[in-house]
C-alpha cells in the first residue's frame, strides 16, 4: 500500500466532509480512540467500537466543527501501520496512528499535541 497516496485520499475525504469516503478505509470491527471522542460521545471514555459507532461520532464531530480542514505534514509507515501527522483547522498538530489488516484500518488512535485545551476546536 502506498501510504502517501492513502493519506492524500484520507485527507481529501475529510476536507470534503464525505464520511462515506472516509469510512471506506475502515473495517466494520474497527476500534478507534481519541480524547475528542471522550468529549463528544458521553460514556465512551474516548473509545469507539465498530464502523456504525465511528460514523455517528464523526458525524457529530463534523456538525460541531463546521470549518474542519486538515493539512497533511508527514506520513510515517511501519509494519501494517501508518501515522498521518497533520494540522487541523485550529492549527493544532495531530497524529492519526492507524493499524491495518487486509488493507483496512482495524485500530486507530487520534493523538494531539500535549497541553492543547480544545485540540480539535470542538464547539458545543
Amino acid at each position: 500500500m502506498d501510504l502517501r497516496d492513502f493519506a492524500a485520499r484520507w485527507c481529501e475525504a475529510w476536507n470534503a466532509r464525505d464520511l462515506d469516503r472516509v469510512l471506506a478505509h475502515f473495517a466494520d470491527e474497527v476500534v478507534f480512540t481519541s480524547p475528542v471522542a471522550a468529549r463528544i460521545v458521553p460514556g465512551s471514555e474516548g473509545r469507539i467500537t465498530g464502523k456504525a459507532a465511528l460514523r455517528a461520532y464523526w458525524a457529530e464531530g463534523l456538525r460541531r466543527i463546521p470549518d474542519l480542514h486538515f493539512t497533511v505534514e508527514h506520513v510515517f509507515g511501519g509494519i501494517d501501520m501508518a501515522v498521518i501527522q497533520y494540522r487541523n483547522q485550529a492549527g493544532v498538530r495531530v497524529s492519526e496512528v492507524l493499524a491495518f489488516e487486509d488493507g483496512l484500518v482495524v485500530r486507530g488512535h487520534g493523538t494531539y499535541e500535549a497541553g492543547a485545551d480544545n485540540p480539535a476546536g470542538v464547539r458545543a
